[in-house]
């Protein structure tokens, strides 16, 4: 193994990889073998300058088995006598790295990293994100090559003159494409975003936290607990939005779209507190609201909805054919009730508990 190399994928995350001294296998010449991340390069003792044992199976990307003992009558570079760590800074922008507590890997959180900006930006124009229809990967990679584009920002920058000296751009396809870049300043907070590509944060928790927020500044400058108040946002991925907005690149980001007309507001969701404080589980089929429904009156009136029950569980809501869930709340003792008492709670009301 020459060297152990880190890549960078379109998440940001960090990987390790193999480079090795070429070796045949089933006919094909590897030259490179997945490492996966920085417990298993510590668990195989991989550095620099190891022997290793190389897999491929089908189409699968080699991988090292196990290190073993330097041949007899073999040359090769001396093997490091440090072992292996994983850059703090990402090796494609030299931004600080980040690793959520719990996970093994690290990211690069910088949006516009070289190593990504071609996956961001086509994630960013996708019809269920911004809208920018005509935004492939073949025109978006010709931006990327001449230099048009370093920054998802750079889109909003484009003029028709720099979009017809590219390949197959006519007048009338650089005409609508600047139109669709156009509209897409107009999209709204919940889909910029999803745009931005933050860990965790897709369609829906990003339509809460816009309707909980109303601002892209609110948002970027809350605390973890003010974000854990949004339904389904948990600390995951509070720590994730504040990472994010951490990265002094990233606000960069956002400054420059902001000045570039693209809106960062939305209409505040007035919520009612009548269920604030209190978590429920829904299982079951109901007699006229679906679960999704149930789901919505309660988020609404300041409640929180589990897909799992727990002692800290406030109620159980069950309904015709209720399986495990109501099962374990009867073991532990969490109140179970039914859609009418729900819609009591909703209404400012009491219930009695017990079904």
């Amino acid at each position: 193994m020459l060297e152990i190399q880190v890549t960078v994928g379109r998440t940001g995350k960090l990987t390790p990889l193999a480079v090795l001294r070429p070796v045949s296998i089933g006919g094909t010449t590897v030259v490179r073998a997945g490492l996966f991340n920085a417990d298993e390069v510590a668990r195989l003792g991989a550095r620099s300058g190891s022997w290793v044992r190389v897999e491929r199976g089908g189409d699968v990307i080699p991988k090292i088995a196990e290190v073993v003992p330097k041949p007899e009558n073999e040359t090769g570079i001396a093997e490091s006598s440090e072992p292996f760590q994983m850059p703090d800074r990402c090796p494609a922008c030299g931004t600080e790295t980040r690793q959520t507590e719990g996970e093994v890997d690290r990211y690069c959180v910088n949006v516009d990293c070289p190593a990504r900006l071609l996956q961001s930006l086509l994630y960013f124009s996708h019809r269920g994100v911004m809208n920018i229809d005509g935004l492939g990967e073949a025109l978006i990679q010709q931006l990327l090559d001449r230099g048009l584009v370093r920054s998802i920002a750079d889109l909003y920058t484009l003029t028709e003159e720099q979009l017809l000296a590219l390949e197959r751009v006519g007048k009338k396809s650089s005409e609508t494409l600047l139109e669709q870049i156009r509209r897409s300043r107009y999209a709204g907070l919940a889909r910029l975003l999803m745009g931005l590509g933050i860990r965790f944060v897709g369609e829906r928790t990003a339509d809460l936290l816009a309707g909980e927020f109303g601002s892209m500044e609110a948002i970027a400058v809350a605390s973890a607990e003010e974000l854990e108040r949004v339904p389904e946002v948990g600390p995951k991925v509070s720590a994730s939005i504040r990472e994010f907005f951490a990265n002094e690149r990233n606000r960069a980001l956002v400054a420059r779209l902001a000045a570039l007309g693209l809106k960062m507001t939305a209409e505040k969701k007035q919520r009612s507190a009548e269920l604030a404080g209190f978590t429920f589980v829904l299982t079951g089929t109901f007699p006229t609201l679906s679960r999704e429904e149930a789901k919505e009156k309660i988020e609404a009136a300041g409640g929180k909805v589990s897909g799992a029950v727990s002692k800290k569980t406030s109620y159980v809501v069950a309904g015709e054919e209720a399986g495990s869930k109501l099962a374990k709340a009867q073991e532990l003792g969490v109140p179970v009730i039914d859609e009418a008492a729900l819609v009591a709670m909703l209404s400012g009301g009491t219930t009695q508990a017990g079904i």
